[in-house]
């Protein structure tokens, strides 16, 4: 990929109409998405009306794959500019990553869960959608800023708002359908 190709924002030496012109496109994009985002949670409201217990880790969950996510993207993102960032070998290491931090975070969202609310099927759909939702943010914070980059779009600008949205609603997805699952 010839990164010359790629207009980076740079706060230095751009002006504030042409910062708020570059961001403009992402940011909007996340508001729409984030409107379908309150949909999507909507759909869950029978699971949510049998034990609202559940509704105390939408956040947790959530913050936890986007925190995941956001570490690979900047990451990612800081290599993408130098040329020299390989999404084969980054797809695969993060997708070890987020497995191994999946499965960490979800052990230990049980036992607290367990202790905390000594709900077996609380417990279960917990753990089980913080594995899902941690497991997947790697690869959707890679994919976007991967995206964006083949567009000759600058990922630093865009990726974040996009990535986070999509990630947010990937994650109610699968907590919402696991609670669905197990509670209903």
């Amino acid at each position: 990929m010839n990164v010359e190709n790629i207009k980076y924002a740079d706060d230095e030496t751009f002006s504030v109409k042409r910062i708020v012109q570059m961001r403009i496109p992402s940011l909007a994009l996340g508001l729409a998405l984030g409107i379908i985002l309150s949909f999507v949670t909507s759909r869950f409201e029978e699971v949510l009306s049998q034990d609202i217990r559940i509704a105390f880790f939408i956040p947790f969950i959530v913050y936890m794959a986007d925190a995941i996510g956001t570490q690979t993207q900047n990451i990612y993102i800081r290599d993408l500019k130098t040329g020299k960032a390989s999404f084969k070998t980054y797809l695969i290491k993060e997708t070890l990553v987020g497995v191994i931090f999946g499965v960490a975070s979800s052990l230990l969202t049980a036992v607290i869960t367990a202790l905390w609310l000594a709900s077996a099927k609380i417990t279960l759909t917990v753990s089980l959608a913080m594995f899902g939702a941690v497991a997947t943010a790697p690869l959707v914070a890679l994919m976007i800023a991967e995206i964006l980059q083949l567009e000759h779009l600058d990922p630093a600008v865009g990726a974040g708002p996009l990535a986070t949205v999509i990630q947010d609603m990937l994650s109610v997805l699968i907590f919402g359908i696991i609670a669905s699952s197990i509670i209903l």
